[in-house]
């Protein structure tokens, strides 16, 4: 019975690399290759008939966390395990929630990444020890966990900076659009967008999320 496995990733050295040390293994039959998140979308489509998938984290168009849990949502079935370069907290932790079944350096020996592969099959997990070791340490100290969580990639504009500020304040639109020369419909306009970007529903929640993620 051929384990039937795809692998993911943006760089063709290191996904050669991959696919040189599966040849080793006649149990492993590569049923086909990606070199980001949405071309592995699309090669699911037409072929979603795998055991696992070998993923790259770091990717272009659409990174590994982001496409394992779309396809962990579509397809429970098929095991992922992260194969990168990065062992950071961030990395294994996001991986883990998006529903990873496993997480593995790139530089791992032919031998532990068939290793890995079976032992996720059986319901295992596959990780290096560096990172079962990073793991556990994150599960020991819950804080740190809880800052991982909550650092969430947000971006604001100058503008927009200014905007919140006002309005932690408690200045109302009109005050913040005489302070800023602006309209009082474009502020509210960037209110909307920063509600919007902040994924908020109220001026208290906005001012909370920004000063949590250092924005002001």
């Amino acid at each position: 019975m051929k384990i039937k496995v795809a692998i993911v990733d943006d760089n063709s050295f290191l996904l050669k690399a991959v696919e040189d040390k599966l040849a080793f293994f006649e149990a492993i039959v590569v049923k086909w290759k990606a070199v980001n998140g949405l071309q592995c979308l699309e090669k699911l489509e037409e072929n979603s008939n795998l055991d696992l998938i070998l993923m790259d984290v770091e990717m272009p168009v659409l990174g590994g966390i982001e496409v394992t849990e779309k396809i962990k949502a579509q397809y429970p079935q098929i095991k992922i395990v992260m194969l990168t370069v990065f062992d950071n907290d961030e990395n294994i932790f996001n991986a883990i929630k998006a529903g990873a079944d496993g997480y593995l350096l790139k530089d791992v020996d032919p031998g532990t990444l068939y290793k890995g592969i079976l032992d996720t099959l059986n319901g295992g997990a596959a990780m290096t020890p560096t990172v079962a070791l990073r793991t556990l340490k994150l599960l020991r100290n819950p804080i740190a966990l809880n800052n991982i969580a909550t650092q969430e990639k947000v971006f604001l504009t100058n503008r927009e900076v200014e905007v919140l500020e006002q309005l932690g304040k408690g200045l109302s639109h009109t005050k913040i659009a005489e302070n800023l020369f602006l309209s009082p419909s474009t502020v509210r306009r960037h209110i909307e967008n920063i509600y919007t970007k902040l994924q908020v529903h109220s001026k208290l929640e906005a001012v909370q999320k920004a000063k949590r993620n250092n924005l002001i």
